[in-house]
């Protein structure tokens, strides 16, 4: 886990968006391998784990995507210049390598992605029942297959997208009053989050 990201994480808990401690057990080159992360508000400690942070539980079963290559996601989320963080839920983290390759100086925190990403330069892991990030932080979030589709995940994407950028799902097309659909086809889509 990327040490700056715990600048922006949160306590998936229901509660005050607070800072979450960060007590490292090892650090190489900016890369949490392990240790603990504490919220200051309910006292929870979540582990982080070979570089993982745990939230909680991923869901057992999770969707390859079969449509967001990293260059895809590069082109659909519109970034336009390097800096700050992406996330990328469930299949979709399978392509951050080529999106951090079109998409130069853009962190990604990749939440449940499928077994067998390692964690390290370019990219963090987390796994949970939500996206452990305060509210408007994220240039952008891509919702792989079974995300895409899950009113939850989708709300939680718009929380953490800053006003006017943008997010990308596999799955069907979305209808949500915050989020203003700018293309579909082929079972992906891009929504922009409605400014105000």
């Amino acid at each position: 886990m990327f040490i700056e990201l715990t600048d922006i994480l949160r306590c998936p808990a229901e509660h005050e968006e607070n800072v979450l401690v960060l007590l490292p057990d090892g650090v190489l080159d900016r890369q949490v391998r392990g240790g603990h992360l504490g919220c200051m508000d309910c006292g929870t400690v979540y582990p982080v784990r070979d570089g993982v942070a745990e939230f909680g539980p991923a869901p057992p079963d999770i969707l390859r995507s079969e449509r967001l290559t990293g260059a895809a996601m590069a082109a659909l989320l519109g970034l336009g210049g390097p800096g700050g963080y992406v996330v990328m839920v469930g299949g979709a983290g399978e392509g951050w390598e080529g999106f951090a390759a079109a998409s130069e100086g853009v962190h990604i925190l990749a939440v449940n992605p499928p077994a067998g990403i390692p964690a390290g330069r370019g990219v963090s892991l987390a796994r949970g029942g939500r996206i452990p990030v305060k509210s408007r932080q994220l240039r952008g979030v891509v919702l792989g297959p079974g995300f895409a589709s899950d009113a939850a995940w989708l709300a939680e994407a718009v929380r953490c997208l800053l006003p006017g950028l943008r997010v990308v799902g596999e799955g069907v097309t979305p209808s949500a009053p915050e989020l203003e659909v700018l293309a579909s086809a082929d079972g992906v889509w891009v929504a922009q989050a409605r400014r105000g």
